[in-house]
C-alpha cells in the first residue's frame, strides 16, 4: 500500500470526520486499486475501533479508550515490551500476542492484564501502525524445501520467505554469505513473510564495505539526491550588522565535508559576560512545506561516520549558509547576559550579518593550554591567533562558568568518552549539542566543540523560556523520568564494591549526587557506565501543549519515577546537524520577520519581539490566523514520531559503528593475554573492558570450569561454591581474547588470571551475611 495505517490516522482530525475522497485526495490515491485498499483498511480498523465510519461514509477517530499507542521493542531473548508514547508503564506482550509485530514496529495495544508493584501489565498487540524494518542484513538458508532469509538481527523474531531465483546466494560459509533483503509482505495470518535478496554484502570489504553493512542494518542505506528547489535570500531589512565583532569559528571535525557550526564572540560584560552565539540562518532560505524542506524532514539528522559524512543539508543550501572566515553571511543571532557563575540573566534573539576573523581547530587549543602565562614567545600554532588569544581565553572561561553553573543545578557529568582509535576520525571528538543524552562530558579545554557545547545549551535553554513566556509552538527536549528502583540499582552496584554511599528510607542520592561520588573512585568508569545504562533517552515533545495526556506524565508516581535536575531545551543553533533545530529556528525567524510588533499601526510604540521581557507587553495575537495555523501544522505529533524514530536509528548507527571498529581493533589481538576492567556481571558471566580501546567482551560462565558458579545479584558478583573466587564488578582480571564476531560486535573471552586469594576471602567475608538474604541464581556448566 502507498500508505500506513499511522498516515491515516494522522489525517484524522481530533475531533470531527472527514470525507473519505478528502482522504483519499491526501493520501495521493489515485488508482482504483489504491482506493480499494483504502476502503479495506477502513473496514478493518472499524472493527478493532480505531477510527469510526458514519452512514453519510466520513471517517472519524474511534472512540475505544482502551487502545495504547506505543512502540515495539523486543530483546534477543525473545522478551517483547510496548513503550508506551504517554509515558505510562511499559506492557509486557507474549509472543503470542504480537500478531506478526516486529522489534521497533509502532503499534496498538490492549492492556489484558494489569500490572502489579513488581509486575508489568501484559497486553496483546491489535493493530500495527507502521512498520520500522523495510529490509535488514540476513543469510540465505535452505530448510527443508523452503528458501529462507534469517534476519541477523535476533530481536526480529522471524523468517522470511524468498524465491528460488535467490538461491544464488546459499554459501556453506556463513561468514561471507550477507545478504541485504528487501521486504515484499510482511506476515498476515498463516501467510510468511516474504522478500528478495537486493545485493550481497562483503563482510571484510574494508572500512566502506563496513559502513554500507551499518547503514544497511540500521536502514540507512538509501539517502535519495534534494529536489530541484530554488533557496530563499535571507531577508536583509532589519538586520543587525555585526561584521566588525571578531567572531571565532569553534571546530574540532577534521573531514571536509563536515556540517559547518556556529560561530562565538564574548565580552567581559557587568562583572560577568556577554556571550554572541550566531548560526547559520539555514531556514531563511528554506520555505516551511516546500518540497527541500519535505526532503529534509525525511533525513532528519546529519550522520557522522567517522571519516565519512552523510551531511543532512543539500550542498547549495550548505554552501550558501555555512560561515566562511573573512566572508560577510547571514546568520540567527542570540546574545545572553551571564554572571560570573554562569546564571542567565537576559537574552535578546536577532537576525545579522556577521564576519568571522579566525577557525579555532584543536592544535591551536593544545599549544594555548601548554603555553606557560608569562611566556613572551608565541608557538607556531597560536601566531595566526595572536590578536585573539585574550578573547580566546575569555571563551574559555566563559564555558568553565556555565559549565560550573550546570553542575550546580544538578546536572549530570560522565567522563565516558568515545574510545580514541584513529580510525573513528571525527566521532572522536564531542558532539557540540550534547541532546541524545542526560549527561554531558567533562569540559575538555583542548577540544573546540567541548568549548562550545555548554555555550549552545544554554542558547537552547533561552529559546525554550523564550516560547514558553510568548506561547509560541516549537519542538522541546526534557529529561526522561527516571526509575527509582533503576537508581536504586545503581547504588547498590556501588555500595557493594564499598563505596562510601548510604541508603535511607527515602532511597539513594540523586542521579547527580551519584555521578558525583563514582567521579572519586578508581572504578568511576565502570559504575559511571551503569549509571549511563540507566538513565533515560531525554524526550522530544511539542511546546505549549496544554492536554490530558501531558498533565498524566507530570503527575505520575514519584515512588516509581523521578526527574533529573536538567532543564528543557529547544535545540535552534544546529540546523546543518538536526532538523530539529531547523524547526525551531524557522519559527524563530517567523518571529522575527512576521511576528506583530504592535497591536495596531495607529500604535505608535514597537515591542522587540526578540527581547526576554517583550512578553510583558504584549496583549495581541503575534500572527495571523493563517500564518498561526501553519506554524502548529509544522509542529505535530506526526512529526515528533518521524524524528524520534530517526533519532533511535542514528544513535543505534553510531553505536554499532563505534562496536565495529573497536572488534575491526580486537581481531589482531586473538590469542593474546590482555589486562581489563570487569565492567558488569550477569548469571550467565561477566563483561570485561579493555584498555586504551575500550572494547568489552564476555567471559562466558561455561568458561569458567574450576568451580560452581553462583550470581549474587545484590552484590554483582559471581562467588564460586568452593573455591569462594569472587568476580565482580571492577574488579581487574587478566583475560585471553579468543574470538572476534566483528558482524554481531561479539568478543569471547577467557579467564587467565584471577584475584589474590587474600582479596577474594576479604570480598566473601564481607558478603557471607548478606547471602541467605540475596537474590541468588547458581549456574552450573551443564547448565549451560
Amino acid at each position: 500500500m502507498k500508505f500506513t495505517v499511522a498516515d491515516l490516522l494522522d489525517q484524522l482530525p481530533p475531533t470531527g470526520t472527514l470525507e473519505i475522497k478528502k482522504l483519499e485526495k491526501i493520501l495521493k490515491l489515485t488508482t482504483k486499486a489504491d482506493r480499494q485498499s483504502l476502503e479495506f483498511a477502513l473496514q478493518g480498523l472499524t472493527r478493532l475501533g480505531v477510527v469510526s465510519k458514519d452512514e453519510s461514509g466520513e471517517v472519524s477517530r474511534g472512540e475505544d479508550e482502551s487502545l495504547i499507542e506505543a512502540r515495539l521493542r523486543c530483546s534477543s531473548k525473545g522478551f517483547c515490551f510496548a513503550l508506551r508514547d504517554d509515558g505510562g508503564d511499559d506492557i509486557y506482550i507474549r509472543d503470542h500476542q504480537l500478531n506478526h509485530a516486529w522489534n521497533g514496529d509502532r503499534v496498538l495495544v490492549r492492556v489484558t492484564r494489569e500490572g502489579g508493584r513488581r509486575r508489568s501489565p501484559e497486553g496483546g498487540v491489535q493493530c500495527i501502525l507502521q512498520r520500522s524494518t523495510t529490509s535488514l542484513l540476513g543469510h540465505v538458508e535452505r530448510q527443508e524445501d523452503n528458501l529462507l532469509a534469517l534476519p541477523l538481527d535476533d530481536r526480529i523474531l522471524a523468517t522470511l520467505q524468498l524465491s528460488e531465483k535467490d538461491a544464488k546466494y546459499l554459501n556453506d560459509d556463513e561468514q561471507s554469505s550477507v545478504v541485504e533483503v528487501k521486504i515484499d509482505r510482511y506476515p498476515i495470518a498463516q501467510f510468511p513473510a516474504e522478500a528478495h535478496v537486493a545485493r550481497p554484502l562483503p563482510l571484510n570489504g574494508g572500512p566502506s564495505g563496513d559502513r554500507d553493512l551499518l547503514l544497511t542494518k540500521a536502514n540507512l542505506q538509501e539517502r535519495p539526491l534534494p529536489p530541484r528547489s530554488a533557496l530563499k535570500s535571507p531577508n536583509t531589512k532589519q538586520r543587525l550588522d555585526l561584521t566588525s565583532q571578531p567572531v571565532l569559528l569553534l571546530r574540532s571535525w577534521q573531514v571536509s565535508d563536515a556540517p559547518a557550526l556556529p560561530g562565538v564572540y564574548v565580552e567581559p560584560h557587568a562583572g560577568g559576560t556577554r556571550l554572541w552565539i550566531h548560526s547559520p540562518a539555514v531556514a531563511e532560505r528554506i520555505g516551511v512545506g516546500n518540497n527541500l524542506d519535505l526532503w529534509l524532514r525525511e533525513r532528519s539528522e546529519a550522520l557522522c561516520l567517522g571519516e565519512v559524512w552523510h551531511p543532512l543539508l543539500s550542498p547549495a543550501v550548505s554552501k550558501s549558509a555555512s560561515f566562511q572566515v573573512d566572508e560577510a553571511t547571514e546568520a540567527v543571532t542570540v546574545c545572553l547576559d551571564l554572571t560570573a557563575d554562569g546564571e542567565l540573566i537576559d537574552w535578546q534573539f536577532s537576525l545579522s550579518t556577521i564576519r568571522p576573523v579566525a577557525e579555532i581547530q584543536p592544535k591551536a587549543l593544545e599549544a594555548l593550554a601548554a603555553r606557560k602565562p608569562k611566556a613572551r614567545t608565541i608557538p607556531a600554532a597560536l601566531k595566526s591567533l595572536k590578536d585573539h588569544l585574550e578573547q580566546l581565553k575569555t571563551l574559555i572561561f566563559c564555558a568553565k562558568s556555565l559549565h560550573l553553573g550546570e553542575q550546580k543545578n544538578g546536572s549530570i557529568e560522565l567522563d565516558l568518552p568515545v574510545p580514541n582509535l584513529e580510525s573513528l576520525a571525527d566521532l572522536r571528538w564531542v558532539t557540540p549539542d550534547s541532546n541524545r543524552h542526560q549527561w554531558s562530558l567533562p569540559l575538555n579545554e583542548e577540544d573546540p566543540q567541548s568549548i562550545l557545547s555548554p555555550m549552545l545549551r544554554i542558547a537552547n535553554r533561552a529559546w525554550a523560556e523564550h516560547i514558553k513566556l510568548l506561547k509560541l509552538p516549537g519542538l522541546i527536549i526534557e529529561p526522561g523520568l527516571l526509575e527509582a528502583s533503576t537508581l536504586n540499582d545503581v547504588a547498590k552496584a556501588a555500595i557493594a564494591i564499598d563505596l562510601p554511599l548510604e541508603l535511607d528510607e527515602e532511597g539513594s542520592p540523586s542521579a547527580s549526587e551519584l555521578s558525583i561520588a563514582f567521579s572519586k573512585t578508581s572504578c568511576r568508569r565502570v559504575l559511571e557506565q551503569q549509571l549511563s545504562n540507566a538513565l533515560p533517552d531525554p524526550i522530544l515533545k511539542l511546546a505549549n501543549i496544554d492536554n490530558e495526556e501531558e498533565q498524566h506524565v507530570e503527575e505520575l508516581d514519584t515512588e516509581k519515577s523521578c526527574s533529573t535536575s536538567l532543564t528543557s531545551q529547544a535545540p535552534w543553533c544546529c540546523p546543518t546537524l538536526h532538523y530539529i533545530d531547523l524547526v525551531n529556528q524557522q519559527i524563530l525567524v517567523t518571529l522575527l520577520n512576521d511576528g506583530k510588533t504592535r497591536p495596531n499601526v495607529r500604535h505608535k510604540e514597537k515591542v522587540d519581539l526578540g527581547q526576554r521581557q517583550c512578553w510583558e507587553k504584549i496583549t495581541w495575537p503575534l500572527f495571523s490566523a493563517s500564518q498561526n495555523e501553519s506554524l502548529q501544522n509544522h509542529c505535530n505529533g506526526n512529526l515528533i514520531q518521524r524524528l524520534n524514530t530517526r533519532r533511535r536509528q542514528v544513535q543505534d548507527l553510531r553505536h554499532d559503528l563505534i562496536a565495529m571498529v573497536q572488534a575491526r581493533a580486537a581481531e589482531s589481538k586473538v590469542g593474546q593475554t590482555l589486562e581489563g576492567i570487569i565492567s558488569g556481571v550477569q548469571s550467565y558471566g561477566f563483561f570485561v573492558e579493555i584498555s586504551p580501546s575500550m572494547i568489552e567482551g564476555l567471559v562466558h560462565v561455561s568458561s569458567l570450569n574450576d568451580d560452581w558458579y553462583e550470581y549474587r545479584s545484590r552484590q554483582n558478583r559471581l562467588v564460586g561454591r568452593k573455591n569462594r573466587k569472587v568476580y565482580q564488578l571492577g574488579d581487574a582480571v587478566s583475560i585471553k581474547l579468543i574470538k572476534v564476531d566483528v558482524l554481531r560486535n561479539q568478543i569471547d573471552l577467557e579467564i587467565n588470571g584471577t584475584i589474590s586469594n587474600d582479596q577474594n576471602d576479604l570480598k566473601d567475608n564481607n558478603t557471607d551475611e548478606a547471602t541467605n538474604s540475596s537474590s541468588d541464581q547458581s549456574v552450573s556448566i551443564d547448565e549451560v
